[in-house]
């Protein structure tokens, strides 16, 4: 509680009965069940300047009146104690709602810190699997499988709770499913093809194909922030794929399809669940399921399992037992880096998030470019630190 400021030439002397002063004379009752109030006597402690607001940090109740004797001298407690500071001079009490905000940032930041974490390693591994056994659809269909498997088991031991889901749900799932297979697929094969750094330069573009596609086909309009800051981004990833030293056009290609896709993806899931009631864990599980059932007759089509037989072998020859625990860990941590960003979104905005995406790419280009020893020319540096400068841009841009 806050009293507000009044003037005052002098310093003025609050006294603990001036608060139970009446108004008029009344007769004094027979019964006197709480004694008078003891005169206090002015200390430096009970003058207070009102010259500055004044807040009230504590009040004692009465239910501690009481008398005790200490030989000849009685001591007795004071009927109410106020203590108050000035606004300037110290801090109020922290209220329950300061706190549970401050616990909400503690938890946002661990999840942040979690998801950028996982996403470094699956990409480490990831590439480490390409490099020995390049299999990109049956590298993208172990990632979906394991995430599908893990969250099988965690619904059947009941540490995750089952999602409620009907015929509807997976109705509007299943474009949502098609577009993320499609850009996990393309973003896979653009890995296997060209360096991690490259593959996530060129897919920090993607802010410009959501705005593209939004404007062009859903007939939305945005500020012209927005549309200021498209310049940096595809300037940039231009600048850096003409730099490219070990470029490719497969790999550069699966980069912009899988960017591509991911709008639509994004599209679509904005306009398929809303008003349902599924966490952002189940959504994301669901998800990975149903796009299992959708890539595993397109990826036995495309490569096979004589082509996997062949190369596994070869790896297994070249690398050693090492290429099993490569592939299991490429393919539980994408489903563990993608189920904490999509955990993440129950707690903050889509902008925060944006950002936080932004900020994950960075933290993945520079551990590539550290342990895999990427050759990266001066240019090359400017026009990805450029692209993400512009994607920052317009994630503030959009706010």
């Amino acid at each position: 509680m806050m009293i507000s400021a009044v003037r005052q030439s002098g310093p003025l002397a609050i006294h603990g009965s001036d608060f139970f002063r009446p108004k008029s004379p009344a007769p004094a009752p027979k019964l006197c069940v709480l004694p008078p109030l003891p005169a206090l006597k002015p200390c430096r402690s009970s003058i207070l300047s009102l010259a500055k607001p004044v807040h009230v940090s504590s009040v004692e109740t009465f239910g501690s009146l009481k008398e005790r004797s200490r030989g000849d001298d009685r001591e007795k407690r004071a009927l109410v104690t106020c203590q108050a500071y000035e606004a300037d001079r110290s801090q109020p009490i922290e209220e329950p709602a300061a706190k549970s905000e401050a616990a909400r940032k503690v938890k946002i930041g661990i999840y942040f810190a979690t998801w950028w974490a996982l996403n470094v390693v699956f990409n480490i591994y990831n590439k480490k699997v390409l490099n020995a056994y390049p299999f990109p659809w049956l590298t993208s269909t172990l990632s979906l499988a394991a995430g599908s498997l893990i969250m099988l088991i965690s619904w059947a031991l009941r540490i995750a709770e089952t999602p409620k889901t009907d015929l509807d749900f997976w109705k509007t799932l299943f474009p949502v499913a098609v577009a993320h297979t499609i850009g996990h697929v393309a973003a896979t094969v653009s890995m296997s093809k060209v360096a991690v750094s490259f593959t996530h330069i060129i897919k920090s573009g993607e802010p410009a194909f959501s705005v593209l596609v939004s404007r062009f086909i859903l007939g939305e309009t945005f500020p012209p922030a927005v549309y200021l800051s498209l310049i940096p981004i595809i300037g940039g990833c231009s600048l850096a794929a003409l730099t490219e030293l070990n470029f490719n056009m497969i790999g550069f290609m699966g980069a912009m399809i899988s960017n591509l896709a991911f709008v639509f993806r994004n599209i679509f899931s904005k306009k398929g669940m809303k008003g349902k009631s599924v966490s952002g864990m189940n959504y994301y599980a669901c998800l990975s399921m149903l796009s299992l059932v959708i890539l595993t007759p397109f990826a036995i089509a495309v490569e096979g399992p004589q082509m996997w037989t062949v190369g596994f072998e070869k790896a297994l020859s070249q690398i050693g037992p090492n290429i099993i625990w490569w592939m299991l860990a490429q393919s539980v941590f994408y489903h563990l880096y993608n189920q904490v960003s999509y955990m993440s979104l129950d707690e903050i905005s889509p902008l925060t998030f944006s950002i936080g995406n932004t900020m994950k790419r960075i933290s993945v280009i520079v551990s590539s470019i550290i342990i895999f020893r990427t050759p990266v020319q001066p240019v090359n540096a400017l026009g990805a630190a450029i692209a993400i400068l512009g994607t920052f841009l317009y994630s503030q841009a959009k706010q």
